[in-house]
């Protein structure tokens, strides 16, 4: 899974499988600022949206603050922002909504989240060498998740379906990571790197157990090897059955 998180899915790496991916990734930043990027928008300093890209790609899997950015990147929140949906209107990156109904609005926090839709690009741009540094890195946890919710995501959009997807956080610190709206039910879905797994670990599901919709089978997404039930309505699951 690591090699392919750290390859990406570029289709000429594919065709080409014996290309450098750390020069194909170099060339397309290259072309992509210069060309792609100065067609939509008039980048006064291209070295910063290079770091601003670089910055973003280390949020990866994480809430989107565009004052913590254009502080980082010494610009006004304005430019982040118009930054930020450059990016989505190009296919770089998307923005997961948080989840949120009558029941829970005065708890939840209403900040997306934002993932990078190719892990390879996203490795190249944090730096990362290899496969085996990006999973002893700090950020496997956050590249594993991007991963899993790009291949799901993929999975509705290449059957024609609407990713009716969002995320649930509150002021307690409760996470679900993945929430699916389908037909008028609920999937839940936790990402984690482990294999062992008990009830308390998805004890952040009973935060929408008054949902107005009915909630369906959920799970943990890890990397055991045998898929178990934790009850008779949620398993733990190999990320292999994506």
């Amino acid at each position: 899974m690591f090699r392919e998180i750290y390859r990406g899915y570029f289709l000429e790496l594919y065709n080409r499988p014996n290309h450098s991916s750390e020069k194909y990734y170099s060339n397309y930043v290259s072309t992509y600022i210069d060309r792609d990027v100065s067609e939509l928008i008039n980048i006064k300093d291209k070295l910063k949206f290079h770091n601003f890209m670089q910055i973003l790609e280390s949020l990866t899997a994480q809430q989107l603050n565009y004052a913590s950015l254009a502080k980082e990147v010494e610009v006004n929140a304005v430019t982040i922002k118009q930054w930020v949906s450059v990016l989505q209107a190009s296919g770089i990156i998307f923005l997961l909504q948080p989840y949120n109904e009558s029941s829970i609005k005065k708890r939840v926090v209403r900040t997306p989240k934002i993932y990078f839709i190719d892990t390879g690009l996203a490795c190249y741009l944090t730096k990362l060498k290899d496969p085996e540094s990006l999973l002893a890195s700090n950020f496997a946890g956050a590249f594993m998740e991007t991963f899993v919710v790009n291949e799901i995501r993929k999975s509705y959009l290449n059957n024609n379906k609407e990713f009716d997807a969002y995320y649930y956080r509150d002021s307690n610190q409760n996470e679900i990571g993945l929430i699916l709206l389908e037909n008028g039910k609920l999937t839940l879905i936790e990402i984690k790197k482990g294999v062992s797994f008990h009830l308390s670990d998805v004890f952040s599901f009973q935060q929408l157990k008054n949902s107005k919709y009915e909630i369906k089978e959920s799970c943990i997404l890890c990397n055991t090897e045998k898929n178990y039930p934790l009850s008779k309505d949620i398993f733990v699951m190999s990320v292999n059955t994506i």
